[in-house]
């Protein structure tokens, strides 16, 4: 893991930093899962605090840690999920609909993992590209037939892209806008590629979810920008793309979907209410921002307790699901290995690894059900249902838990 920065303006605007949203202190980081004759080595630990611009009100880690490290050799696979997958289809249906996608169109997604997305496009006949800067996981999407090439996107890349293809019709960057260190470049390139007939479909968790949910577990040094809608459409109109479309998501506990394209073009009704709801909350305020941290204290102190109670009346305790988020939660409770007997995760490429921090040795499915545990706590509480439902069916009868934004039972 290399090293990181202290960031003393605001990376999209450039205006003063001001509040602190939330200060989870020092962290290991969150995908960078250890090798067992590792275990030994210290981990590299960084400061993991939010704050929020002055100006534009984009709430940010003022540490940066260097994006090559992070993302060049990833362990997030996005096919492990199966609603995850439902969702990249519909997707795929809706844009075609929508914008008339045909053979004659160019599909681009940034950050395109291992394709699971753009693989409906490959089987629609839609021309299409993945720009992922991930080594391995870009070799997954090309195994799979989907063009992908293993870079990192700015204006440099969408250049390149133009050269070779000319404009996208259609520009995708899921999830991965809080993912990007040079703002300025990542959504100059978006720009570039689009050109004036383009259109961008950006999703993104929504701040006021965040808040709301108290999802500070999603806060992790991987995670450059958390966005509201009022940030969004400032980042973006510094680059000539005009937010006109919006919809609300259930994905990631509540997300945004913004369309964005380059000239005028009319506002939809929900673009205009989530506007108008964003005003009403007080974004454009400090005051919607102070006190998210000693909400985070109670989730933190809620877990502990529980685990304590689940200790005293002998029962053993494992998790599922060896998400960043869950990585988050476990070391700003202080958690570890004798407390959580083991993690278990589709993913082969975190298999057999330890999670940062913690220490939780992470195994299979099938391993962690022949523990013998009492309780399981579902770390990706944002597919906790789908999760429960397979260890249900796996044979599993004891509890199921998740943490966030407290503990909750399932059935």
């Amino acid at each position: 893991m290399s090293g990181s920065h202290p960031v003393t303006a605001c990376r999209a605007c450039g205006g003063a930093l001001g509040a602190v949203f939330c200060d989870l202190g020092s962290m290991a980081v969150a995908n960078a899962y250890v090798p067992p004759d590792r275990a030994a080595m210290p981990e590299p630990r960084f400061p993991l605090r939010a704050v929020v611009c002055a100006a534009c009100r984009l709430v940010q880690l003022d540490t940066v840690v260097d994006e090559t490290s992070i993302f060049s050799d990833y362990a997030y696979f996005s096919s492990a999920s199966e609603s995850w997958l439902a969702h990249a289809a519909r997707f795929c249906t809706a844009m075609r609909l929508r914008l008339g996608l045909g053979a004659g169109s160019f599909v681009v997604e940034v950050a395109s993992n291992d394709g699971y997305l753009l693989r409906n496009f490959v089987t629609a006949g839609i021309p299409c590209l993945g720009v992922e800067p991930a080594g391995n996981v870009a070799a997954v999407a090309r195994a799979a037939g989907v063009p992908t090439e293993a870079r990192f996107f700015g204006r440099d890349t969408a250049r390149d892209i133009l050269a070779r293809h000319g404009h996208a019709t259609l520009t995708v960057a899921n999830n991965v806008l809080a993912h990007v260190p040079d703002l300025d470049d990542f959504i100059g390139g978006l720009a570039l590629l689009a050109g004036p007939e383009g259109v961008v479909s950006i999703e993104a968790p929504h701040l006021v979810a965040l808040v709301d949910g108290v999802q500070f577990d999603t806060i992790y040094h991987e995670h450059y920008a958390y966005w509201s809608l009022l940030a969004m459409r400032r980042a973006l109109a510094r680059h000539g793309l005009g937010v006109f479309d919006v919809e609300r998501l259930p994905t990631h506990g509540g997300s945004l979907r913004v369309f964005a394209a380059a000239g005028k073009r009319p506002a939809s009704a929900t673009l205009l209410a989530v506007a108008a709801e964003e005003a009403a909350r007080g974004v454009d305020a400090d005051a919607f921002y102070l006190g998210f941290e000693a909400r985070v204290r109670q989730v933190v102190a809620g877990l502990r307790a529980w685990l304590a109670a689940q200790r005293a009346a002998g029962r053993r305790v494992g998790a599922y699901g060896a998400a960043a988020k869950g990585n988050t939660l476990l070391n700003a409770a202080q958690l570890g290995a004798e407390d959580i007997v083991a993690v278990a995760d589709r993913s082969t490429a975190k298999q057999g690894r330890l999670l940062p921090g913690s220490h939780v040795p992470v195994v299979t499915p099938a391993a962690l059900l022949e523990l013998g545990l009492d309780d399981i706590l579902i770390l990706p509480w944002n597919i906790g249902e789908e999760i429960a439902g397979q260890l249900r069916a796996a044979g599993f009868t004891g509890g199921l838990y998740t943490a966030v934004p407290e503990m909750r039972t399932w059935r």
